[in-house]
């Protein structure tokens, strides 16, 4: 009865699935793009705080900006000498706290951090709770005014956001009511306060206008107006509804943005700068930053070991390369994989070096093993006497090449010696049993398939998809069992139907 190959089939379509779902969640979720050398927009944002010191304990907090929507926070710095340094978080807000026993006179902190453009990141935004405010607690005119106001705003209104444009409206009329309702509060007051008592959730903002090159910007206020999940930003002065894309919003908590103790004049500005990054290098910020296991990303290893499995997790493109050469063309090489091994050697060595040294290293030691082979010696004693002519003959190699004055030939010594000692006893019994046209067949399919290997290692593209794209090993796991199933002509076998056709 022959047995089903279904679980065989099922086996390979998960390999295919968990891969390929594994490369789209690493593309997604980090941004990863499928060409190498791409880059991505950062913004570098400095805030400076200066103030005077009165000689007395100085605690300085500064709210500090997270990830929000259309950017991530990739990481942050500060400048503080003397200083004591903490982050804290209270009531889901986080801030910078600066301290020091003593300050006296002029005192300048700095805290930078760093947005890359996200679009795919959202970041929801919790609206504030309906509250009322001091400014309508109590009787009046003031009160009065202010309620007129909203009433006349509402008539002119259809959402939310139409209301909150109307009313900035009544705000930038020159009257007598505007000009009283100032007297107890500022206009972003006003505005928030008669919103929520129209029942819309909103609140001030402080954000800071995202333009390449400025410096000693100021925060500005805006207002947050939410409608469900949805929110906008908008300029309490002109009621124009400005795009997020190009505001960060630096507090949106309802704190002080700058709060000093010991200290007076304290003055608040801000630096911008827009660079073009390669994704690498965001890549491995955010991988420093998180160091999610989940994640299973190589840019979690230090830089040594990553330069180590940047090697490694190319050796599976090799064995695709064998698999499809020998199972579907059927091409002969000497050993399995050896191909593999050959090709990384010439990634140390450059190819033409390689190939050169492969060529004088195997020849002159068939020749020997040719007379090794005269004196009836056990294997192990001639496996040992080629592995020391191999040794001898690489260094011979490397001095002879130092000494002509050609520094590539010093990389013939990155060849895996004790392979190449096995390649050379192997291809000596091959001589001996069918011949020397069998061993240039397999020594010459072992070097075009290793040439082909190491044109694909070298590729950038397959270097950046490989590195950067675990679940690809899965994939090629997949497509190396489906080419193990089969069990049709070879290409190079083909041409014993010759005969066939031309009778026809």
């Amino acid at each position: 009865m022959k047995e089903s190959r279904a679980p065989f089939y099922i086996l390979v379509l998960i390999l295919l699935c968990v891969g390929i779902g594994l490369t789209w969640y690493r593309h997604v979720t980090w941004q990863i793009p499928w060409l190498p050398g791409e880059k991505q927009e950062v913004w570098s944002v400095e805030a400076r705080v200066e103030f005077t010191g009165t000689g007395q304990p100085v605690m300085a907090s500064l709210a500090i900006p997270e990830s929000q929507s259309g950017f991530e926070k990739l990481n942050e710095f500060t400048a503080s000498p003397g200083y004591g340094l903490a982050y804290q978080t209270k009531n889901g807000v986080r801030r910078a706290e600066w301290s020091v026993r003593s300050a006296q006179g002029n005192q300048v902190l700095y805290y930078r951090a760093e947005f890359v453009v996200n679009d795919n990141l959202v970041v929801p935004q919790a609206p504030p709770p309906i509250s009322g405010s001091r400014l309508l607690m109590g009787d009046g005119p003031q009160i009065t005014v202010a309620r007129s106001m909203l009433e006349r705003a509402r008539q002119r209104s259809a959402d939310v956001f139409t209301l909150t444009r109307e009313l900035i409206r009544e705000f930038n009329s020159e009257d007598e009511a505007v000009a009283l309702l100032q007297q107890y509060g500022e206009r972003e007051e006003w505005l928030v306060a008669l919103l929520q008592e129209a029942g819309i959730r909103a609140r001030e903002v402080a954000v800071l206008e995202l333009e390449d090159g400025r410096r000693r910007s100021q925060l500005s206020d805006y207002l947050q107006i939410f409608s469900g999940e949805r929110y906008m930003l908008i300029d309490p002065q002109t009621s124009t509804e400005e795009d997020s894309l190009d505001l960060l919003m630096w507090e949106y908590r309802s704190q002080p943005v700058l709060d000093i103790v010991g200290g007076v004049n304290s003055r608040l500005s801000f630096s911008v700068i827009e660079q073009e990054r390669p994704v690498s290098d965001i890549v491995q910020q955010r991988s420093e930053a998180f160091s999610k296991v989940m994640d299973f990303s190589i840019h979690l290893l230090p830089l040594s070991e990553q330069t180590l499995f940047k090697g490694i997790l190319l050796i599976p493109i090799g064995v695709l390369v064998v698999c499809l050469l020998r199972i579907l063309i059927g091409i002969k090489t000497a050993g399995t994989f050896m191909p593999v091994l050959i090709a990384i050697a010439f990634i140390q060595t450059t190819l033409i070096t390689g190939l050169v040294g492969f060529v004088l290293i195997v020849g002159v030691g068939l020749l020997i093993r040719g007379y090794l082979s005269q004196l009836n010696l056990l294997l192990v004693a001639r496996i040992s006497t080629v592995i020391i002519t191999v040794i001898m003959l690489i260094s011979m190699l490397a001095v002879l090449s130092y000494q002509l004055g050609l520094s590539e030939g010093l990389k013939i010594s990155f060849f895996p010696m004790i392979i190449l000692s096995w390649t050379i006893e192997r291809m000596s019994i091959l001589w001996e049993e069918e011949g020397g046209k069998e061993v240039f067949m397999q020594v010459g399919g072992s070097l075009l398939t290793a040439v082909i290997t190491y044109a694909l290692m070298m590729n950038e593209y397959i270097q950046h998809l490989t590195f950067n794209f675990l679940g690809l090993q899965l994939v090629i796991m997949a497509f190396v069992l489906l080419l193990g199933t089969y069990t049709g002509y070879r290409v190079l076998e083909l041409h014993r139907f010759y005969a066939l056709v031309k009778r026809k």
